[in-house]
């Protein structure tokens, strides 16, 4: 899967779960950025993406998370 396949889909579920249709998905992007993202939508987050993408983070991977960015390279090793 290309990068703006990625981008573009993690955007539409950030929307979703965030309830933010001017929210836009950057590499930079942390929790600190959008409003509402906490421990909880964390975990709501992990999953959806999961789900979306047919895969399954460890743990550790999901620890390492800092930025959206990363979590796109995690994606991307994976497609």
């Amino acid at each position: 899967m290309e990068l703006p396949q990625i981008y573009d889909k993690l955007t539409g579920i950030f929307q979703d779960l965030f309830d933010d249709d001017s929210l836009q998905v950057t590499p930079e992007l942390t929790a600190k950025d959008v409003d509402g993202w906490d421990s909880v939508s964390h975990i709501r987050m992990i999953l959806t993406v999961e789900k979306a993408f047919k895969m399954k983070f460890s743990t550790t991977e999901v620890g390492r998370l800092k930025t959206v960015g990363d979590m796109v390279q995690l994606i991307r090793a994976r497609t």
